[in-house]
């Protein structure tokens, strides 16, 4: 099983990036889909949440600011964030919660610089 994220760089404060992350359809079709950051020396934390049915949850810290959605035609979750900041830095993961078992890409690297 694969979840291939892209869409990570550097960007100035401020500044907006689009992660994206696909997978297969038996994965993606009917479960929920995330992604989760982790900072250096930091656990890896949920950023945003969204059901197969659209419902969305937001980590406090981007609330406002990110926005999680999906294209079930594409097998995608995208993740929008803007004016982001430099404690936004982190590697972003993309996870599926499917048939009982965790999934979760390699990461992809969001930095902000000041």
């Amino acid at each position: 099983v694969q979840l291939v994220e892209s869409g990570g760089g550097l960007v100035q404060a401020g500044g907006s990036l689009r992660l994206s992350c696909e997978t297969s359809r038996i994965i993606f079709s009917g479960n929920p889909m995330g992604w989760y950051r982790q900072a250096p020396g930091k656990q890896r934390d949920l950023v945003a949440r969204i059901t197969s049915g659209g419902v969305t949850n937001y980590a406090d810290s981007v609330k406002g600011r990110f926005t999680i959605s999906r294209d079930n035609a594409k097998n995608t979750v995208y993740l929008q964030m803007n004016s982001l900041k430099p404690e936004d830095t982190a590697v972003y993961f993309c996870h599926a919660a499917a048939y009982g078992m965790n999934y979760w890409g390699t990461g992809t690297l969001v930095t902000v610089s000041l």
